[in-house]
């Protein structure tokens, strides 16, 4: 005989029948309502982990800034270094009007733009690295800077090239595409030089091969990187990896280059060597960099291929008292103004006498380290008093002398009543 009462099957999780939902799914051992799976699902919608907005057009097309605009950017942080400023100002605009271009489908043709990659010869101290920062500021793009000398070839101990990128997307907070449309500066590219420009069999490790490792991405290449953007990838081998296209990075390198001048001077025996060289028959100052050409770069020791893919190719002087004494006081982040704002943070006002500042130009000179060696001066001599003025409410104004400088003398230190009562009577 037929049992005449049968179990109605119901949800496993909210208990509901079969009769009173519309759907009941059936699992390995176990029913979900329709209800359920909608509140399942709107829960997994929820904890869905965000990914970055999209950023395939990082430069507005709209704000794209001119040649000129950015040049007087440039100005205001950098004093001097007009050609160098110049040079920069064209390639970057060049470089993200061809990327507009491709972007909005402006370049129909078969006219394709290659991208030019810019080389910076200059001593150290002269502004190089720190154009590259401005510009990337500028173009509000990512921005990465690393030293060649600590690069090897893929598989010696040191830092692969590929760990360039790394920091690039590292710089756009994990946004690749954003990424791919960065600035990398490359420091010391003359460290990395074989030695004289004759092909050998044998490579070093830190030198040409290091040449042959950075043309693919120099010149634009799709180079896997660690998901989770780890710089040392051997340490992590088992990590998923992501794809970055390299064509519309911009590659910014500069180096030293100590011995181009005698490559030079080889070249045209008439030409004085040395900044601030002048012209034959001329009275015009010109750096003998400005006359650097791919060969002379070829005999130094840069191979031929890493030389064509950085078409663009302008120097940097060397800084004279006078530049430096501008420096330390005019850009807009300047040094001065920097500790001045530091002072005040604490109610204090920062005042420097002009031979003060003068004493730390002469200083930093004898560095021969160009504007780097201003910082270390001016942290030396305002170390003590900066030591003091947390703990001294009273101190209300502190004026640098050339004797601090020279650490012969402290700073004058004007305390709080003896101001109040200057002001009264003036």
């Amino acid at each position: 005989m037929a049992n005449s009462f049968e179990i109605e099957l119901s949800c496993s999780f909210c208990g509901r029948v079969q009769s009173l939902v519309d759907q009941l799914i059936e699992g390995p051992g176990v029913y979900i309502c329709n209800e359920c799976l909608r509140v399942a699902q709107g829960m997994l919608d929820a904890n869905k982990p965000q990914k970055p907005e999209s950023s395939k057009k990082v430069i507005d097309v709209n704000n794209l800034p001119t040649p000129k605009e950015i040049f007087n950017h440039l100005s205001e942080y950098v004093i001097g270094q007009d050609n160098a400023k110049q040079a920069l100002s064209v390639a970057v605009y060049n470089h993200y009007k061809r990327i507009l271009a491709i972007e909005n489908g402006i370049t129909k043709d078969e006219t394709e733009i290659n991208k030019s990659n810019v080389l910076i010869i200059g001593n150290t101290g002269t502004g190089k690295t720190y154009l590259a920062q401005t510009l990337a500021r500028i173009m509000k793009v990512p921005f990465a800077i690393v030293d060649a000398t600590t690069l090897t070839q893929a598989g010696y101990v040191g830092e692969d090239v590929e760990n360039i990128l790394v920091r690039l997307v590292q710089s756009a907070d994990g946004d690749v595409q954003k990424a791919e449309k960065g600035i990398i500066y490359i420091d010391e590219i003359d460290k990395i030089s074989r030695k004289g420009d004759n092909p050998t069999i044998t490579r070093d490790v830190s030198g040409e091969g290091v040449q042959q490792s950075l043309l693919k991405i120099i010149e634009g290449t799709t180079a896997n990187i660690p998901e989770k953007n780890t710089v040392d990838r051997r340490k992590h081998p088992g990590q998923d990896l992501v794809q970055i296209d390299t064509k519309d990075i911009l590659f910014i390198v500069g180096g030293a280059f100590d011995g181009l001048e005698a490559i030079l001077k080889a070249r045209d025996t008439s030409a004085k060597i040395g900044f601030g060289a002048k012209l034959k028959n001329s009275e015009i100052e010109h750096n003998i960099f400005d006359n650097v050409r791919p060969l002379d770069l070829q005999r130094f020791g840069l191979i031929p291929e890493l030389i064509g893919r950085l078409p663009v190719i302008t120097s940097v002087d060397n800084l004279s008292e006078e530049t430096m004494l501008r420096i330390l006081t005019e850009p807009k982040n300047s040094l001065v103004k920097q500790f001045k704002k530091l002072f005040a943070l604490d109610d204090v006002k920062l005042k420097f006498e002009k031979d003060a500042l003068r004493e730390i130009v002469k200083q930093s000179t004898q560095f021969k380290t160009g504007a780097r060696g201003l910082r270390s001066i001016m942290e030396k001599t305002l170390e003590p008093i900066m030591f003091e003025i947390p703990s001294n409410p009273n101190i209300a104004e502190v004026v640098i002398t050339k004797k601090a400088v020279q650490g012969l003398d402290a700073p004058k230190i004007v305390n709080v009543d003896f101001a109040e009562l200057t002001r009264k009577r003036a």
